[in-house]
């Protein structure tokens, strides 16, 4: 998706005052995301971690305003596996924080096409617009940027305990992420999109 396929929907979100809204998701389990790291001459490093294959589902939104052009950064972690009721309770989240017109990009996943996303969505389409990113090309999507920072920069090579302590390195990095706008315009610029 090259600029004159976003462009046209960025015209419309200015036009009309509308957010746009970036949605993905992703999985974190217990066990480490490895990494290259350093350790003293002649020592290899050795992990200890758990055998268990628990994980947590994070859905999370980068939201750009419509005139000031500021960045957001919304989520919402979960112990189960998200389906489409976690969808539009995610959107009912978007909504009431942004209070505007939204426009809503997402990739082509069976669970952003579930019945009861179609339904809420009808219910207020004068208020939320849904677009879909090209098959098979999660690259054009900000918000992988956020599962590559966290997974790869903030947390690699970690083995929590449990999922509590799981959770709250997750929301811990994604915190940090949020406050840094320099970082989450950087995610618009590797997925080769203008601000």
């Amino acid at each position: 998706m090259a600029e004159g396929e976003v462009a046209p929907y960025k015209k419309k979100a200015q036009v009309d005052g509308c957010s746009i809204v970036f949605i993905d998701e992703s999985g974190f389990m217990l066990q480490p995301v490895v990494r290259r790291t350093w350790a003293p001459k002649g020592e290899t490093p050795i992990q200890r971690q758990w055998e268990r294959h628990d994980r947590l589902s994070v859905i999370s939104a980068i939201t750009l305003a419509p005139h000031r052009r500021r960045l957001g950064l919304y989520w919402r972690i979960q112990d189960h596996n998200i389906c489409g009721e976690d969808v539009v309770g995610f959107l009912r989240l978007i909504r009431r924080s942004l209070r505007r017109k939204v426009v809503v990009i997402l990739d082509r996943w069976s669970v952003h096409k579930a019945a009861v996303v179609g339904k809420y969505v009808q219910r207020h389409c004068h208020n939320i617009h849904l677009e879909e990113l090209p098959a098979y090309a999660p690259e054009l999507n900000p918000v992988e940027q956020v599962w590559n920072h966290t997974k790869y920069a903030d947390l690699p090579n970690l083995a929590p305990d449990d999922l509590e302590e799981l959770d709250w390195l997750v929301n811990s990095s994604i915190t940090n992420t949020r406050g840094q706008s320099h970082l989450l315009r950087s995610f618009f610029g590797t997925a080769k999109l203008q601000l």
